[in-house]
């Protein structure tokens, strides 16, 4: 058929662009008498026709600048962008989970019952609660029985499971 036709069919089967695909010099009149895609199949196979390596990014300058941020390097004012308070990450997400984990833990341990928990979780939720110790003092305050001891145990329990 051409020369054009056989580069868009084996462009498909090889799944490149056409501008990646190359014939051997010696085998242009071969492929110039391939009708099907079959008979480019075959050109593939015997290596008459075949697709330039595909170019990737190199990688290893960013692993390096990767390592020494990693290491602290190249964290300079010169090179921040936003302010404090936007580069600090999720303050709030940390402190909700962990309180919602010590919830959960107590629940699970029967310190407190279901509609307690529930209220509770609600006032997480609305962020009443300004740190885990202030949640304990307002458990506390409203009749569950928690020592040191066991909220000791609970941390370790799941600093264990979420680490």
């Amino acid at each position: 058929m051409s020369i054009k036709f056989a580069k868009r069919a084996a462009a498909q089967i090889l799944n490149r662009g056409e501008t990646a695909i190359r014939l051997l010099p010696g085998s242009v009149m071969d492929v110039d008498k391939a009708l099907t895609k079959d008979d480019v199949r075959r050109l593939i196979e015997k290596g008459s026709i075949y697709a330039v390596k595909a170019k990737h990014n190199a990688s290893s300058r960013s692993k390096i600048l990767k390592k020494a941020r990693a290491a602290g390097r190249r964290r300079g004012i010169g090179r921040r962008r936003g302010t404090d308070k936007a580069r600090q990450g999720r303050l709030w997400e940390k402190k909700v989970r962990s309180q919602r984990r010590l919830l959960k833990e107590l629940k699970l341990a029967k310190k407190i019952d279901t509609a307690m928990f529930n209220q509770f979780y609600s006032h997480v939720k609305g962020n009443q609660y300004a740190t885990k110790a202030n949640l304990l003092l307002q458990l506390r305050e409203h009749g569950v029985q928690i020592t040191e001891d066991e909220v000791k145990a609970i941390n370790e329990k799941v600093s264990k499971e979420y680490k």
